[in-house]
């Protein structure tokens, strides 16, 4: 016959009702995260081929309920996938998009300085050695004269070109 201690100690081997909710919510958003990722990324992406094609199921249905339901699919699909990798894909995915915002956001900053002061162009040199000052100095200065001119002539293609000088430097960096 088992003691109190003993039975206890049986009772709590197993996860919880709650733990066991938690986890399911858990697989489930995963799930969901999986859909807004693009698809060279979910090629990339290690899973059983099930979830695979239940997620391009998902992608090609229309109605808002057959999305529900696929979804609560790929949640079951989820149960039996390995987590660890497809958590793993889904954060590289996530930390990528915050990259490229930084990315866009230094680009913004660096134009903005850059046309404003002529000091931004001594830091922008010290920091980028590598590149090539001529076209640069010309961008700054065609940017600049736009800026000058009433808002209503203003044509801001040399705001857009300055920006896209910085993309290799910033985006690849």
């Amino acid at each position: 016959m088992k003691t109190d201690d003993e039975a206890t100690a049986g009772a709590y081997e197993r996860p919880s009702k709650s733990a066991l909710k938690r986890e399911a919510h858990e697989q489930q958003a995963l799930g969901e995260a999986l859909t807004t990722m693009p698809d060279a990324a979910l090629a990339a992406t290690p899973m059983p081929e099930a979830l695979r094609d239940a997620l391009a199921q998902w992608r090609r249905t229309r109605s808002h309920e057959g999305k529900r339901r696929q979804m609560q699919y790929i949640g079951k699909l989820m149960r039996d996938a390995d987590i660890e990798p497809i958590r793993q894909a889904v954060a590289a995915a996530r930390l990528g998009h915050a990259h490229d915002s930084l990315a866009l956001h230094q680009a913004e900053l660096w134009r903005t300085e850059l046309v404003a002061s002529d000091d931004a162009l001594t830091r922008w040199m010290a920091e980028h050695p590598q590149t090539d000052l001529q076209p640069l100095r010309a961008l700054i200065r065609n940017a600049r004269k736009d800026a000058e001119l009433p808002p209503e002539q203003r044509h801001g293609l040399a705001w857009r070109e300055l920006f896209r000088f910085f993309f290799p430097y910033l985006f690849f960096s």
